[in-house]
C-alpha cells in the first residue's frame, strides 16, 4: 500500500513538473496565450496548491507581456490608420478582455516564491471595444458595398457572406437585411430547365413534369435555383436541356415452350416376399414393408410475355448568355416487361417446387406505349440526378 501511494505522488510531482516546464517554454517562445490558458486550468483545479505556485509566476508573466504585445500592436495600427486594419483592431481588444475574463474567477492568486499576490493590471476596454467594433462594422458594410459594386455573381456571394458576419456583430444594422437578400438573389443561378421530344413518340405529360421537377431530385444549393417555367425579372445565365432523341418501343411478343418433368416417386408399400411367395418377417416376427415406386410424368406448358422500351438522349449543358454548349452527356434507359405463367398436363408430382410458382401466375394484360414510356422515366429520372450531382453548375 506505501509504495503504491509513494509511485501515485512522484506519478503526480513528475506531472506537475512536466507542466511547468511545458509553460517556461511557451513562455520562452513567445506563445503567451497558451501559457495563460495552461496556467488557468491548472490553477481551476487547485489554486491552493504548493505544486502551482510556479504556474502563478508564469502566469503573471505570460499575462503581463501578452498584454504589453497587443497594446503595442493596436498603438501601431491606429496610428498607420488603415481602414482595413479595423478587423485585426477589433480582436485584439477581444483578446484582451478574453485574458482579463479567464483570470478574473480565480482572482486574487497569492504566490508564495513572490510573497505576495500576483499582479494582474485588469483593464476596462468595454468603450475601446464598442468604438473598435463599430469601426470594424463600418469597413465590412464599405467592403460589402464594393464587392456589390462589381455586379459579378462571385462578388455577390462575397458580400452576402460579409453581411452574414455584420449580422453576427450587431443585428438589424442600417438596411443589411435587405442587402443581404438582393447579394443572395443575384449571386444566385438560375438554372432554366427545358425538354425537348424529339423522338417523334408522344411523350405522357405525366412523365414530362415529373423530369422536370427539379425539387425532387436532392440537389438543394443555396446558390442555385431550377426554374422550368422562366419567371420575370430574373436573368437565366445557364441552362439544362434534356433532349429525348428516340423513344424505340418493342411489339408485344409471346414465346412458349413445353418441358416435360419425369420424377421416380414413392407410391405405396407392400410386404417383402421370400422366392415362395411367403411374407418375410424379422427377427421379431413382424412383417418387413418395402416401398412401392412409381415412374410420373407431366408436361408444363411456359409461356412468357415480353415488351421493351428504349429511351435514348442526351442532358446539356448551356451558357444561355454567350448561346453555347457547356456539356454534353449521354442518357439512355431500357425497360422491360416481363411476365411468365404456365400450365400442366400429367401427374402434377412430377413437377418441381419452381414449377409452382409459374403455374400460380396468370396471363397480365401487356402495359400500352405510354405506360412503358412512363415506366422507363423512372429509371431516366435515377440517370438524370446522377448526371445533375456529378456535374456541379459552376
Amino acid at each position: 500500500m506505501r509504495s503504491t501511494i509513494t509511485l501515485c505522488c512522484l506519478a503526480l510531482l513528475f506531472a506537475s513538473c512536466n507542466s511547468v516546464k511545458r509553460n517556461q517554454k511557451f513562455v520562452a517562445q513567445g506563445n503567451y496565450d497558451q501559457a495563460i490558458e495552461l496556467a488557468v486550468k491548472k490553477l481551476q483545479k487547485n489554486r491552493d496548491s504548493d505544486k502551482n505556485d510556479a504556474h502563478i509566476v508564469l502566469l503573471e508573466e505570460a499575462f503581463s507581456k501578452a498584454v504589453e504585445d497587443d497594446t503595442r500592436r493596436i498603438t501601431f495600427l491606429k496610428k498607420e490608420n488603415n481602414p482595413a486594419a479595423s478587423r485585426e483592431i477589433y480582436h485584439l481588444y477581444r483578446d484582451l478582455e478574453y485574458r482579463q475574463n479567464l483570470l478574473r474567477p480565480l482572482l486574487p492568486l497569492y504566490s508564495d516564491a513572490l510573497g505576495r499576490n500576483a499582479n494582474f493590471k485588469l483593464v476596462d476596454y468595454s468603450t475601446q471595444l464598442i468604438a473598435a467594433k463599430q469601426a470594424y462594422i463600418a469597413y465590412l458594410y464599405t467592403e460589402a458595398d464594393a464587392y456589390m459594386d462589381r455586379q459579378q455573381i462571385a462578388d455577390y456571394r462575397t458580400a452576402y457572406h460579409i453581411y452574414c458576419e455584420i449580422d453576427e456583430l450587431q443585428p438589424n444594422y442600417k438596411d443589411v437585411k435587405r442587402l443581404k437578400e438582393d447579394a443572395h438573389f443575384y449571386g444566385t443561378d438560375f438554372v432554366f430547365v427545358s425538354l425537348n421530344n424529339r423522338s417523334g413518340q408522344i411523350i405522357p405529360h405525366q412523365l414530362e413534369r415529373e423530369l422536370l421537377d427539379f425539387n425532387t431530385y436532392g440537389l438543394d444549393d443555396f446558390w442555385t435555383e431550377y426554374h422550368n417555367e422562366r419567371q420575370q425579372n430574373i436573368q437565366y445565365n445557364l441552362g439544362i436541356v434534356l433532349n429525348l432523341r428516340d423513344i424505340a418501343i418493342a411489339p408485344e411478343r409471346i414465346y412458349e415452350r413445353e418441358v416435360l418433368r419425369k420424377k421416380r416417386i414413392k407410391d405405396g408399400w407392400e410386404y417383402r416376399l421370400d422366392r415362395n411367395g411367403n411374407v418375410v418377417k424379422d427377427s421379431l416376427g413382424n412383417p418387413i414393408k418395402i416401398d412401392k415406386f412409381k415412374n410420373v410424368t407431366a408436361r408444363l406448358f411456359i409461356t412468357e410475355q415480353s415488351k421493351s422500351v428504349l429511351v435514348a438522349g442526351n442532358v446539356v449543358y448551356r451558357d444561355l448568355i454567350a448561346r453555347r454548349d457547356l456539356n454534353d452527356f449521354p442518357l439512355s434507359s431500357e425497360f422491360i416487361f416481363e411476365n411468365i405463367f404456365a400450365t400442366y398436363q400429367g401427374d402434377k408430382r412430377a413437377l418441381e417446387d419452381e414449377d409452382w410458382n409459374l403455374i400460380n401466375n396468370r396471363f397480365v394484360p401487356f402495359p400500352n406505349n405510354s405506360q412503358m414510356v412512363l415506366d422507363a422515366g423512372e429509371d431516366i429520372k435515377l440517370r438524370l440526378r446522377e448526371i445533375l450531382k456529378n456535374n456541379s453548375i459552376r
